[in-house]
């Protein structure tokens, strides 16, 4: 099974940006202690802070892959144009945020993606990752 992870905007910083929110852990440790997890899986990861290349992203893998998770971050509640990639695609598409959106500020209650998607996960940390790689494994 080939899975694509695909983060958004200043999910880079990781580790380094609000750790009371984001927790103390880089996403690439992370993505390590994935891949150890789950190793007969084809685990990829991508991240960019630029839209278009999320969306470039989205389109080049969405034919081929078993499975997409996506983060889109702060696109989540803006971007159009990555809520229609993700419908564009064949491959699945789960939403995934480490936090829980309905619990901050009322303009990341609203997801561009959620209509899209085959699920979507929220408020478990990094967790929410494994989480939706699970939900592939059926």
């Amino acid at each position: 099974m080939k899975l694509m992870i695909i983060n958004g905007p200043n999910l880079n910083l990781l580790g380094k940006r609000e750790p009371e929110v984001y927790g103390n852990t880089t996403f690439e440790d992370y993505f390590k202690q994935l891949q150890e997890k789950f190793p007969d899986l084809e685990l990829e990861y991508y991240q960019s802070n630029i839209e278009g290349e999320l969306i470039g992203k989205i389109q080049e893998v969405g034919f081929d892959y078993d499975g997409i998770i996506l983060n889109a971050a702060a696109y989540t509640h803006t971007s159009v144009g990555i809520g229609d990639a993700v419908k564009a695609v064949e491959t699945p598409v789960i939403e995934v945020h480490i936090s829980n959106t309905h619990q901050r500020e009322e303009y990341r209650h609203v997801s561009y993606i959620s209509p899209g998607a085959q699920g979507v996960i929220l408020g478990f940390g990094l967790q929410s990752y494994d989480l939706a790689i699970q939900s592939f494994l059926g």
